[in-house]
């Protein structure tokens, strides 16, 4: 039995726990202030996040933005240090793209670091339909992508 549950209720996101992480240990997050992070949050087309049985508190989040048609972005997801390698994340993709509304989407992230955690998901490398235009932040953080929070 898992020591966290999964929750999609917005309200409960403890956006202090959400702040720190993107404006401190996230690579793809720290160009936003505050007021951007709490912007996205309320836009986002669907939130998810993991909280730990004992207490209620936030280990994990992911957001997303879509059309709710065809395609989806998945967003912001991560996992604080001392909950990971409990299946937190796992739990957190499955949750946003396989319950809810979002089976049928073409979902798309981009990462430099967790590749692993999205392939079973059936995230892959693009093929010859996808096309980017690269951000600003790609240049900032010298990546292919302008990061999962753009």
């Amino acid at each position: 039995m898992a020591d966290f549950e999964i929750d999609d209720d917005r309200s409960r996101v403890d956006r202090d726990v959400l702040w720190e992480f993107l404006s401190t240990k996230a690579y793809w997050g720290r160009f936003r202030d505050r007021a951007k992070v709490e912007r996205q949050l309320e836009a986002a087309w669907r939130v998810v996040a993991a909280y730990r049985s004992a207490d209620g508190a936030m280990i994990g989040f992911a957001r997303a933005m879509s059309d709710g048609e065809a395609s989806a972005y998945l967003a912001d997801v991560f996992v604080v240090e001392e909950a990971r390698g409990a299946g937190v994340g796992k739990a957190l993709v499955h949750a946003m793209i396989e319950e809810g509304p979002g089976p049928h989407l073409r979902w798309m992230l981009h990462t430099l670091d967790a590749h692993e955690l999205y392939r079973p998901f059936g995230f892959a490398e693009p093929d010859a339909t996808f096309m980017e235009r690269r951000g600003r932040a790609a240049e900032v953080f010298g990546h292919h992508g302008a990061g999962p929070g753009s």
